[in-house]
C-alpha cells in the first residue's frame, strides 16, 4: 500500500510539473488516503 502511495505522489509531482493540476490534485489526494490506510494499518498489526 506504501508502494502505491509513493507512485501517485510521483505521478502528481510529474503531472504538476507538465500543467496537469487537476490530475497533480487527484493524485495527491489518494496518495495521501493511502499514506493514512497503511499508518492505520500498521498500527493496528502492531497493536494485535
Amino acid at each position: 500500500m506504501l508502494e502505491l502511495a509513493i507512485a501517485f505522489a510521483v505521478l502528481a509531482i510529474i503531472a504538476g510539473a507538465l500543467g496537469a493540476g487537476g490530475v497533480a490534485g487527484l493524485s495527491m489526494d489518494i496518495a495521501k488516503w493511502l499514506v493514512i490506510a497503511f499508518l492505520v494499518l500498521a498500527v493496528v498489526s502492531l497493536v494485535l
